[in-house]
């Protein structure tokens, strides 16, 4: 009987790890600046707050989809000048890893992937809603992501000392 192998059949060479990015795509935008045209005469300097969101879905087998959610809200004092919304998705096929890489592809890779066109959809979003052009600064999703496995390990370890929600103290 032979053995069944992970073989590409040159000289016998084990299929090396793919990472193919298949498809990057809006799946949602949204563009609102509920103080216009009154925002526009306003003088006090702009506040800006960025918030951020991941998500990871699997297709078939090996296959990804990688959302990225950010919004941007501009405040002018008390009044918001613009908030956008978008989520950019690509579709990754992934193959040959071992669930550690994988994770840390997912969560490192794909979201650097989608950044580009996330801010550049943003940007045009803001430019076509009257407002100056604005950038966002790149990301560092390996920092990111190295706090999210910190933060695993202790949440880990927390429900390690205290299991099924137990309390320290509680005799």
């Amino acid at each position: 009987m032979s053995e069944e192998s992970n073989t590409n059949g040159a000289a016998g060479q084990p299929n090396p790890p793919q990472l193919v990015l298949q498809k990057i795509y809006v799946k949602d935008a949204s563009f609102e600046a509920p103080n216009a045209p009154q925002i526009f005469n306003e003088e006090t300097a702009p506040q800006l707050q960025l918030n951020m969101a991941q998500k990871v879905a699997g297709l078939a087998q090996n296959v990804f989809e990688v959302s990225l959610s950010l919004t941007l809200t501009c405040s002018v004092g008390e009044k918001t000048a613009y908030l956008v919304e978008v989520e950019q998705a690509g579709i990754f096929n992934i193959t040959g890893f071992d669930n550690r890489n994988l994770d840390a592809i997912l969560g490192t890779y794909c979201p650097n992937a989608l950044f580009p066109y996330a801010r550049q959809v943003i940007s045009d979003l803001i430019q076509a809603g009257g407002f100056p052009p604005y950038f966002l600064q790149p990301i560092n999703f390996d920092q990111l992501y190295a706090e999210t496995l910190r933060r695993r390990n202790e949440q880990q370890v927390s429900e390690a000392t205290f299991p099924e929600g137990g309390v320290a103290g509680n005799a």
